[in-house]
């Protein structure tokens, strides 16, 4: 009987998503460097299918990345792991990067090289967060 899906293979398949489209791989690259069809890829990233851990150290591999990417900050229903073990990530943050805008975000500030104008852009950001939940509240 096979396993169902989780809330972690959820989590590692969003951070394959996340990892492939930062780098700007397409999923039918992707697909093709495992030897997979797209529609594979698909259902890992969105947590349907179960990656298994060598089918992830190749994903790994080929993304640039260690393996420990997919699972860092992970817990398991037990709760936080022993040690200085951080947080998981809040869901927004998958939320903003599986969102266009948040990828195109993404990728333009990551190709700022000033720290000032990366703080700049920060401070402004918050400013507008700021101002519209300001307005919201006067709503």
């Amino acid at each position: 009987m096979k396993k169902a899906t989780n809330t972690v293979d959820k989590e590692i398949g969003s951070r394959v998503r996340m990892r492939r489209m930062l780098i700007g791989m397409s999923q039918e690259k992707l697909g093709e460097m495992l030897g997979l069809t797209f529609q594979q890829v698909q259902k890992y990233e969105k947590g349907t299918n179960r990656i298994s851990v060598s089918r992830l150290l190749d994903i790994a591999n080929i993304l640039g990345v260690t393996i420990h990417y997919f699972y860092e900050g992970i817990t398991g229903a037990k709760g936080n792991p022993p040690g200085f073990a951080e947080d998981a990530a809040p869901p927004y943050v998958s939320d903003f990067m599986n969102a266009p805008e948040g990828h195109q975000l993404m990728k333009a500030f990551m190709a700022i090289k000033s720290p000032k104008v990366r703080r700049s852009i920060i401070q402004l950001a918050a400013s507008l967060a700021a101002d519209e939940q300001a307005s919201d509240r006067s709503s």
